[in-house]
């Protein structure tokens, strides 16, 4: 089997975190391709945002021609309900975005993203942040936090696919 492409995405409506990781024919680990922000314009209504988000993620898709798609499930904390509403907004475009490529798409809770990486589902940022740099061979961890989840969500995406 030929080299797989797995796109992660950290969907928001300020900065969206993606990553692209390469696996050789589903043996060995991934390798990370390329990873970066999404930066939202600041006080734009949300219906440009999302036709940004829109826009820059179809740029990102036709660049990078990744064969899969993983984006983090919402999380809602009970505290902050509509933090989780908003996030859904920008997590409907990507889904949309890969949908219209035909990707095959996954979508994985945080707490097990974090788990993967870590070995603990309640990892802070900077944790996933170290677990990233370290795991991927980075020399400094990604910076914002929202890049690491994207390359964490990639990751770890890319080795469920190699399990299988």
């Amino acid at each position: 089997m030929s080299a797989v492409r797995v796109l992660g995405v950290d969907p928001g409506l300020a900065i969206t975190g993606y990553a692209c990781v390469e696996l050789a024919a589903l043996l060995g680990e991934p390798r990370v391709v390329e990873a970066g922000a999404i930066r939202l314009r600041a006080g734009a209504p949300l219906p440009l945002r999302l036709r940004q988000l829109d826009e820059e993620l179809d740029a990102l898709l036709d660049e990078l021609r990744p064969t899969h798609l993983v984006v983090e499930q919402v999380f809602t904390h009970a505290a902050h309900p509509r933090t989780g509403v908003l996030m859904a907004h920008a997590r409907g475009v990507v889904l949309l975005a890969g949908a219209r490529r035909a990707l095959a798409i996954d979508e994985l809770p945080p707490a097990t993203v974090k788990k993967a990486m870590t070995g603990r589902g309640q990892a802070t940022k900077r944790q996933m942040q170290l677990a990233v740099m370290s795991q991927c061979g980075l020399a400094d961890p990604p910076e914002p936090a929202d890049v690491a989840d994207a390359i964490a969500i990639a990751v770890t995406g890319a080795r469920r696919l190699a399990r299988w």
